[in-house]
């Protein structure tokens, strides 16, 4: 599943497109993702204007000039594919810089919501699996809606530090990965990045949560660097523009190059890669998921 770096990185590449452009049609080609589709959804898109495109977790949120928002969850392997017009002397096309690890497949199939934007662009759903979900939320609704009253601090919010990790943290026994997973502890963290930032910050996944929280609630030396790992592992993989892990694309098409920079995730049995470490990294699973990390260095 997408996590925040992939959403972030969809969110960049949508917001050019979107942000000021008004919905001309919005065509659906099944009745539902995820869920259904509501019976409105057409008439309550087209022609209102999207003010602002933010995210919240791995959500994105579309604010409307109608006073709803529009709610979207990319799923399993939701992607946007976003078709630019033709301009004098080039033909339409979205760009593709470079060379990458896969290429994009080319089927159309899964094309099942095709947003029309006043900017002249087309923005396309693509989703093979239908775990995506669309939803539209009056704004002054959103706070409470059932999938946003729960959800933790953003990671890379400037409030998101140690002691307030602690508070979440403190008297826990549950696994320090399967902490972190939790959508109620942290916002949009995933499998991925909590292998990344547990090895970055050299800690054992397999740790008691709460071991990292002091007498009185107060942070360790220790959770001061999960969480700059966190911060770190973050804005590194939103400048790669993501991992290309099976599904994720970007908006241009382009698969996001985070894994070539993987200290841990899909690397067992590789070497780890802390300066002066021997380890080795391994694979264990945790509540049905695949944990790497090094047994050596990560405590």
């Amino acid at each position: 599943m997408p996590e925040l770096p992939e959403v972030e990185t969809v969110r960049r590449g949508l917001a050019p497109a979107m942000e000021g452009a008004r919905f001309v049609s919005v065509e659906l080609r099944r009745p539902d993702l995820r869920r259904p589709f509501p019976n409105d959804f057409c008439q309550r898109l087209e022609g209102t204007t999207v003010a602002a495109l933010k995210r919240r977790a791995k959500y994105l949120l579309a604010e409307l000039s109608s006073g709803d928002v529009l709610l979207m969850h990319l799923g399993m392997s939701g992607s946007f594919r976003v078709e630019l017009p033709a301009t004098a002397g080039r033909e339409g096309a979205s760009l593709s810089p470079g060379g990458y690890y896969h290429a994009r497949s080319e089927t159309k199939a899964h094309d099942h919501v095709v947003f029309s934007m006043s900017s002249g662009a087309r923005l396309v759903f693509n989703d093979p699996r239908r775990f995506g979900l669309m939803l539209i939320v009056p704004a002054a609704d959103l706070h409470d809606h059932p999938l946003m009253r729960e959800v933790g601090p953003e990671p890379l919010d400037p409030s998101f530090d140690a002691a307030r990790l602690a508070l979440a943290l403190a008297g826990k026994a549950a696994p320090l990965k399967a902490a972190l997973l939790d959508q109620t502890v942290v916002a949009g963290l995933g499998n991925i990045y909590v292998c990344e930032a547990l090895h970055l910050s050299h800690l054992s996944p397999r740790r008691k949560a709460g071991t990292l929280v002091a007498r009185g609630g107060v942070p360790t030396p220790r959770l001061v660097a999960l969480v700059e790992a966190v911060k770190a592992v973050l804005a590194d993989a939103i400048e790669a523009g993501g991992s290309s892990l099976r599904d994720h694309r970007q908006t241009d098409g382009t698969l996001g190059l985070f894994q070539h920079r993987f200290r841990a995730y899909d690397r067992e049995g590789e070497p780890c890669v802390t300066p002066g470490c021997a380890g080795t990294v391994r694979r264990i699973v945790q509540s049905g998921r695949s944990t790497f990390f090094c047994p050596v260095c990560q405590k």
